[in-house]
């Protein structure tokens, strides 16, 4: 009974850490618990364990997973929320977390993206050729089409 006590401190321990580090969401630390080969019943305490500490709030993970993929990745609200998604977080999340992005630093955002990717293409390509590979480019970064077609235009002119 001890040592199975005291193994059950140990990953609670762990798992604090790992929390502690970065903003999680509920999968990577049940996936990381399944690592640990933590199942069933010991694995729902822990992470109920780890909510009430506030220590897995979904909501700030979603606020800082958006905060840091807009700002360092560029990234559009499109792959952001696909991104999301594929975590698992809830749509009620996903709308607080978007509220992260202002819409004027957003269209300024897309811009700089586009100028970027405009010193790499070639000087003597023609208009649409150039259009077509900025659009896309804006489109893998998971921004919308009327913001896209937009901005093209300031770029271009």
């Amino acid at each position: 009974m001890y040592l199975y006590c005291m193994m059950r401190d140990d990953i609670l321990i762990k798992m604090r850490r790992y929390c502690d580090y970065q903003d999680r969401c509920h999968q990577e630390v049940r996936s990381k618990l399944i690592r640990l080969e933590v199942y069933g019943e010991e694995l729902e305490q822990v992470m109920a364990n780890l909510v009430e500490e506030d220590l897995l709030n979904e909501e700030r993970f979603a606020r800082s997973f958006t905060r840091g993929r807009y700002r360092i990745k560029s990234w559009g609200r499109h792959r952001i929320t696909r991104e999301l998604k594929q975590r698992h977080i809830s749509e009620y999340c996903i709308r607080k977390a978007m509220e992260e992005i202002d819409e004027e630093e957003y269209r300024k955002n897309l811009v700089q993206v586009l100028l970027r990717r405009s010193n790499y293409l070639v000087f003597d390509w023609p208009r649409g050729k150039k259009e077509e590979d900025l659009r896309e480019h804006a489109m893998r970064k998971g921004y919308e089409l009327p913001l896209i077609i937009n901005a093209i235009q300031e770029v271009l002119d």
